[in-house]
């Protein structure tokens, strides 16, 4: 089952974005990673059999502050 997983990330640079996806490419099973939004604070991440609470977690220790927006099943 291929889901979708939309991020808040407080970022305040660009090496905070690249970390953050960074961080998020290197999980097991994630096929997409992006940016999104109008100040770029959300990290959309695509892919089979990730683990969101892990990815949330990761990224709270690395770039900052993180809250999941919405977990939806991508069709």
């Amino acid at each position: 089952m291929k889901q979708k997983i939309v991020l808040k990330v407080s970022m305040k640079c660009q090496k905070c974005r690249t970390e953050a996806l960074k961080v998020s490419a290197k999980q097991e099973g994630v096929n997409f990673v992006g940016l999104e939004g109008n100040e770029k604070d959300k990290v959309v991440v695509i892919g089979e059999g990730f683990d969101a609470v892990k990815l949330t977690t990761d990224l709270r220790k690395k770039v900052g502050a993180t809250e999941i927006i919405s977990l939806a099943e991508q069709k």
